[in-house]
């Protein structure tokens, strides 16, 4: 009963976020189901897990199905802390009364605007390199990656009901074609398979040492969460937020998996290994040069997703912590009608074109930045598994919508599996130095400016706890 009791009393603090933060809660089921799908499946994904399958051939539905157990691990942590904690802050607002707000600074920056930083660039040059390849010449370089930029930019500060029209069809588009491609691979539809590639031959050329695509395969499930800044604009949240995760990487498990089993049916899997556009080599073998098109509408509709989705979805962690005050309040500014977080906004689209202009157009550049971001993404589900484990402990009572199931085993095989991950993370041995090199500068400076606008600004401890109390009251 008393349980009953302290669900509905979550469900009614939520309820009354609107008048604290100015959102309107509009979005469904649907809407954050496109959001945590949307996000993930990114033309980073569909290269990553094209190069993974021909690395490991079918054997590499081992790793990803373990990746797939790992992002329910972090989907359980991130659906009860964000219904305890209901806040647009997401993981700042966790970590702050978990274990201090240098951590909590320290975990956003690193696992959202540094990888925005990273991936969302890596994104968007990719979709530069794809549209070159298959229309040259048409569009100068990096217009496109640009132009997408600006017009979701603009989009976003247009209003959360446009953003939720504009994901959901984006993100149903992306999946049929993916589908769509995948399985008209597995069952030769278009093009007959060809001679000479025999699956069962050589299933796992890895053997034991499989396992170590882990690293690889879990990036095509990070993101779900997503959905969790948007508890705030989000109807029945209690329900919504929690199974949108957990059916969008349920989804996206089905999705990548045939996409991956079709691949193999058309290209040699060194081939795959070895191509920095396998899903270029892909499309064109299952439909032939009609595939390219097929392909520029996957493309450009992936990256849209990725985009529009970061654009939300940062902002407002962004805007939660200057709530807190562990940003500058600049970024907690809405504006008028829309009820936007604009600065916030601007923000974000400004530090994602930075590295695009810096990079150019290398194509080497990518995959770096893309394990970059994963490596700093690892880190912020570590802490949020942490997160939950202190606050069990310290708040027990406290009113749990829902609760991880079988506690804390979740969180113990989340945390290492994200260690092993983050330990694997480099594709090859050579190019370690570089990826955790950069991954290291980014991650010390980001603490330096932490631990100084903790300590400066803030004038707080670095590891002291907020009251829990003190989180669910601000304004």
């Amino acid at each position: 009963m008393s349980e009953h009791m302290g669900y509905a009393t979550a469900a009614d603090a939520a309820s009354g976020e609107k008048e604290k933060s100015g959102f309107k809660r509009i979005l469904g089921l649907g809407s954050l189901l496109a959001v945590a799908v949307g996000l993930v499946v990114s033309q980073g994904v569909m290269v990553l897990m094209l190069q993974g399958a021909g690395i490991a051939g079918l054997g590499f539905i081992i790793p990803l199905a373990i990746g797939y157990v790992l992002a329910l691990t972090y989907v359980y942590s991130f659906s009860e802390l964000s219904l305890m904690i209901p806040r647009a802050g997401s993981l700042s607002s966790y970590t702050e009364v978990a274990i201090g707000h240098f951590p909590a600074i320290l975990a956003v920056f690193s696992g959202y605007v540094v990888v925005a930083m990273f991936a969302l660039s890596a994104e968007l040059l990719l979709v530069d390199f794809i549209i070159e390849k298959i229309y040259p010449g048409v569009f100068p370089p990096m217009s496109v990656g640009f132009g997408l930029l600006a017009l979701f930019t603009v989009l976003n500060l247009l209003g959360i009901d446009l953003f939720a029209k504009l994901q959901s069809a984006l993100a149903f588009i992306m999946v049929v074609v993916l589908l769509l491609l995948g399985l008209s691979a597995v069952f030769g539809a278009v093009e007959p398979h060809p001679a000479g590639i025999d699956l069962t031959a050589s299933w796992n050329p890895l053997g034991g040492e499989v396992i170590t695509l882990v690293a690889l395969a879990i990036w095509g499930y990070v993101g779900a969460e997503f959905v969790c800044p948007l508890v705030e604009e989000s109807r029945n949240p209690e329900r919504n937020i929690p199974r949108s995760m957990i059916l969008g990487v349920t989804i996206i498990f089905a999705t990548i998996a045939i996409y991956c089993l079709g691949a193999l049916f058309y290209i040699p899997a060194d081939d795959l290994a070895g191509s920095a556009l396998p899903h270029y080599d892909f499309a064109k073998a299952v439909f032939g040069d009609a595939g390219l098109t097929f392909l520029a509408v996957a493309a450009v509709t992936a990256t849209c997703s990725t985009v529009n989705t970061s654009l939300a979805a940062i902002p407002r962690m962004l805007y939660g912590m200057a709530q807190n005050g562990q940003a500058f309040p600049q970024l907690k500014k809405l504006m008028p009608g829309t009820q936007t977080p604009w600065v916030a906004v601007l923000f974000v689209a400004a530090i994602t074109g930075l590295p695009m202009i810096v990079m150019g157009d290398d194509p080497d550049a990518i995959g770096l930045l893309l394990i970059a971001a994963a490596i700093a993404w690892l880190l912020a589900y570590i802490i949020t598994h942490i997160d939950v484990m202190i606050l069990r402990k310290r708040y027990p009572d406290l009113p749990r919508p829902y609760k991880t199931p079988f506690y804390p085993l979740p969180q113990i095989i989340g945390i290492a599996g994200m260690i092993y991950a983050i330990f694997y993370a480099s594709p090859a041995p050579e190019l370690s130095g570089q990826i955790f090199g950069a991954a290291g500068v980014v991650l010390a400076i980001v603490s330096v400016i932490g631990i100084a606008w903790v300590k400066l600004v803030m004038k707080k401890p670095l590891f002291k706890p907020e009251p829990i109390e003190k989180v669910l009251k601000a304004e």
